[in-house]
């Protein structure tokens, strides 16, 4: 009976205040088990963001294109209400996901699909755009499929008539990725691709819990409002139309009503996750459960969670840092590995790392491994670019007389950074995120993993949903472990210094430095 009333409660708004101390004594207690190290930051977060609990071993880390894949076509095939899925695109070659999709809603009549993709790259001319592939689909389940696609504000009136495809995805893109079904979801930084399925290195962690996979369908459902939608035409040379529902709000102005609809949205799963956690029973503090904590990044709509989730934290180890600090001259504070397939570090986070009493080890992409490397036109120098942007970055840590040479042990006593690059022949890598490791013999007890790429763009450009992720469960401490000593086993020490920058790509930078 009291499991009863309390899943009633949990879904009481106006009963939220009544419960409000307990839920900040359930935190404490949630918490307790965490290192010390994140305990503060955990105890505020959980009530300041939405907080769902999970059992770990309802949590499955894949650490290979190949498992991602086969693991959404299994989602697909057992799904039994919805499929919602939210990406980028689709890419052109991706006909067996579509197929599943179409097998998923004929052998399934109550079945439903959602779908949130980007406008401006789901529509790029030429028969094999992501709405041409997924228009019959839509022309044969029209009741029960949903294609929604949005379009950043950034680019406005004339601009937005001039600025030519693909160039029109540098001001802003959908870009959180959720790949749900029913009551259980996969949450990544890879898109519906082929590349992302067999060679393009990502995170993918497949969680099996009702109220989280809740939150992520909903979410898309919320950003609706400031979508389009996709419908069949006819008459139309492409075959289809979009159509503009918000009547009251120009396509091309939706800044204030995605700011306002995103904000309600967390601030309703706060106080649901709160009076959730005000009904903890015993094994729901379990030890062995992990706290997930959803931060959507808006900047262009002023939202700007990740951001200021991301200052609390680095804020804090260095407050604990230096606050348990010893007098040995071996560094045992935390160690912190910081990833990202597009090195264009945020500027607030470079000052951030430059200034913290922590050590962090830094894997961005080798120019080989950049997904634009070999790129036809102008996005063939991005490579050399992402290179300038680790020049610059470098320069600032030897300023700081912070270097920390690769797999070195020496020369720093305390505070230090390493930059190592990613390369894999035929791989390419899209992997983004932080894990933290209370000290360096410890396995990671708290990860950051989404959509973000933690770099400018991802702050002021692109709406991202990322997930922090704490834990003291030793198993799945291990096994975060092993995937972020997976990257590693590819990474070696930076060698950008080596590299020559042409006059034309330092142009291009200081042109479009912001959009990287």
């Amino acid at each position: 009976m009291l499991r009863l009333a309390c899943a009633k409660r949990a879904f009481s708004l106006s009963r939220v205040s009544q419960y409000t101390r307990n839920t900040s004594h359930n935190a404490q207690v949630l918490t307790s088990h965490l290192d010390p190290s994140i305990r503060g930051f955990v105890d505020a977060y959980s009530t300041r963001q939405p907080c769902f609990s999970v059992p770990s071993s309802n949590i499955r880390i894949l650490q290979q294109p190949k498992e991602f894949y086969e693991c959404l076509l299994n989602m697909i095939s057992r799904a039994e209400r919805d499929i919602f899925l939210s990406s980028l695109y689709i890419g052109s070659k991706e006909g067996e996901l579509v197929d599943s999709l179409h097998s998923a809603l004929h052998n399934k009549p109550n079945l439903r699909i959602h779908l949130l993709l980007d406008y401006n790259r789901s529509t790029r001319p030429g028969p094999d755009s992501t709405a041409q592939i997924l228009l019959p689909i839509l022309k044969e389940f029209p009741n029960r499929t949903r294609i929604l696609l949005f379009r950043s504000p950034k680019l406005k009136g004339l601009m937005a008539k001039l600025v030519p495809p693909r160039f029109n995805e540098g001001w802003g893109t959908w870009h959180p990725k959720i790949y749900g079904v029913d009551t259980e979801v996969m949450l990544s930084g890879a898109n519906l691709n082929d590349s992302y399925f067999t060679n393009r290195q990502d995170r993918y962690i497949h969680f099996d819990q009702a109220s989280l996979a809740a939150y992520c369908q909903e979410f898309l459902h919320a950003s609706s409002a400031f979508t389009y939608r996709l419908l069949p035409d006819a008459s139309a040379s492409e075959g289809y139309r979009m159509s503009w529902e918000q009547t009251s709000v120009h396509p091309q102005h939706t800044e204030s009503l995605a700011q306002a609809t995103l904000s309600a949205f967390q601030s309703r799963w706060r106080r649901l996750s709160m009076e959730a956690l005000s009904c903890q029973q015993p094994e729901d503090t379990s030890p062995e459960n992990a706290l997930i904590m959803p931060i959507i990044q808006g900047g262009q709509f002023g939202i700007r969670e990740e951001e200021q989730a991301m200052k609390s934290l680095l804020h804090g180890l260095s407050q604990h840092s230096a606050d348990t600090s010893s007098t040995s001259r071996d560094y045992n504070g935390p160690v912190i590995d910081f990833t990202t397939g597009y090195f264009g570090i945020y500027n607030d986070y470079c000052k951030l790392i430059l200034e913290s009493s922590l050590r962090y080890r830094i894997i961005c992409s080798s120019p080989k491994a950049n997904g634009f490397y070999g790129s036809k036109g102008v996005s063939g120098r991005l490579p050399e670019g992402y290179t300038l942007l680790e020049q610059r970055f470098m320069r600032q840590v030897r300023q700081a007389k912070l270097e920390w040479l690769h797999d070195s042990t020496v020369g720093v006593e305390g505070p230090g950074v390493q930059l190592n690059e990613w390369e894999r022949d035929g791989w390419t890598y899209h992997a983004k995120g932080i894990w933290l490791r209370p000290n360096p013999a410890a396995d990671p007890c708290l990860t950051l993993f989404g959509s973000t790429n933690l770099n400018s763009r991802s702050a002021n450009l692109d709406t991202e949903l990322s997930f922090i992720l704490t834990t003291g469960a030793s198993d799945l401490r291990r096994r975060l472990g092993a995937e972020v000593d997976g990257l590693r086993e590819h990474a070696h020490a930076w060698r950008g210094a080596e590299r020559s920058v042409s006059l034309g790509t330092k142009a291009l930078v200081a042109l479009v430095g912001g959009f990287l």
